[in-house]
């Protein structure tokens, strides 16, 4: 009977969290008050709490903050060496006489260039380029900043620093083949997704002369072209001969510090390396203390979850299939930081879900991540460089959201439905 009362009150803060959270209440605050609300309402121990709520668990996430800050140091260099610029400038050079294509293709690029980058910084570095790029293409302002968020967000599936965090909750799932097989499956139909955007509104796109095109081209920094293959060499030094994020991640920018010339003088390599992780720390720095104040919660969750399990049962399905459709019909709830938004109020939402231990990590971790890519991350305006990409180019923020989140969700939907058939 008392744990039933714990349980209810339980539930209640984590619903009042979540209206806290959907008014714009500061997040990273929110996380530690719920820590410590769920601690006392939960009844733990003060010596425990001490110990295994606000100290081991955020010692403990420290190997994953490092990947974190290397992923985005990663990032940082690619767009400061100028790689990520010549990449998205080889896009429009190959394919500008065919507009519809060269709309696709800039996508893609963009995708394939967040699969390692990540952050404001990186997003903004890029838009300035490829945003004007895609207008002057024919695609109304709205279609070319929506198209470019969503193909941002397609990245997200496999991005270390994304899948990181959300591994707090399920420590068994590992960012290799097995997790790898869905994420680049995931990205690919959500960029499928992209397309067939961009071809519903293939009408307003006109064709371009090439000197047109040749004017409108943003120049860079030269870089080899075997350049362009960096972004997604971390992963593939993980699949090809299992390696660990970090020492990755350091290979990967030695090899573009070396290959763009960068490292020809001492005092250049310094001036950049020193430049480079500055950037990349200040973009992630409120991130880093917003997710350690998500481990205390993620910890206080945990030891809770005897207390409101018997109550969960009786909501959360026990079928996989249910519950995958139960997700896919309530994804849009992943907006404004909601309750399936991992990075929001649905922080309380998996770590219950984790807690109960109902179903498979790698099926649940999925189910998860999936309306907070494709739905929060892809096309809400709470998504911080979303946010900025709105503002910078005037657009009304509710014609982002009617644009936008019909096409998250349906990605949303198909990625559901394929960690159904991969993990149920």
């Amino acid at each position: 009977m008392i744990d039933t009362i714990v349980g209810i009150l339980l539930i209640l803060t984590f619903l009042g969290f979540i209206v806290f959270v959907m008014k714009g209440g500061n997040i990273m605050l929110g996380f530690l008050v719920m820590a410590i609300l769920w601690t006392i309402i939960g009844g733990i121990p003060l010596k425990t709490a001490i110990v295994e709520v606000f100290s081991k668990p955020a010692l403990d996430y420290g190997s994953t903050i490092m990947v974190i800050i290397f992923g985005s140091w990663f990032g940082r260099v690619l767009v400061d060496t100028g790689v990520a610029g010549a990449i998205s400038n080889e896009a429009v050079k190959v394919s500008y006489k065919h507009p519809i294509i060269a709309s696709i293709l800039i996508c893609l690029v963009t995708s394939l260039i967040f699969t390692s980058s990540y952050g404001v910084g990186a997003v903004i570095a890029l838009a300035v380029i490829l945003i004007p790029v895609l207008i002057s293409l024919g695609l109304p302002k709205h279609i070319a900043v929506v198209a470019f968020s969503l193909s941002i967000g397609s990245a997200m599936y496999v991005n270390i620093v994304i899948i990181k965090q959300l591994q707090i909750f399920f420590p068994n799932v590992l960012y290799g083949a097995k997790y790898l097989k869905f994420g680049f499956s995931a990205m690919f139909i959500q960029l499928a997704v992209v397309t067939l955007f961009i071809l519903l509104h293939a009408r307003t796109i006109h064709k371009n002369e090439s000197e047109k095109s040749d004017h409108q081209l943003t120049s860079t920094i030269r870089v080899p072209k075997i350049s362009y293959i960096m972004p997604v060499f971390p992963v593939f030094m993980n699949l090809a001969f299992g390696w660990e994020p970090i020492p990755a991640l350091m290979l990967s920018i030695a090899i573009v510090l070396l290959i763009t010339g960068n490292l020809k003088s001492y005092n250049h390599a310094l001036i950049i390396i020193n430049d480079s992780i500055k950037t990349a720390i200040t973009d992630i720095s409120g991130l880093i203390i917003m997710l350690l104040f998500l481990t205390m919660f993620s910890a206080t969750a945990v030891k809770n979850a005897a207390k409101f399990s018997d109550i969960l049962n009786s909501i959360v399905p026990n079928s996989p299939t249910i519950l995958a459709i139960s997700i896919v019909i309530l994804a849009p709830l992943a907006l404004f930081r909601g309750p399936l938004m991992v990075w929001g109020a649905g922080s309380a939402t998996v770590a219950v879900l984790a807690g109960t231990g109902i179903f498979n990590q790698y099926f649940a971790f999925a189910l998860m991540l999936i309306p907070s890519v494709s739905i929060a991350i892809s096309t809400c305006i709470t998504q911080s460089w979303n946010l900025w990409l709105v503002e910078d180019s005037t657009i009304p923020v509710k014609k982002f959201l009617l644009t936008g989140v019909p096409y998250g969700w349906i990605s949303a939907g198909l990625n559901v439905a394929l960690a159904l058939y991969m993990f149920k």
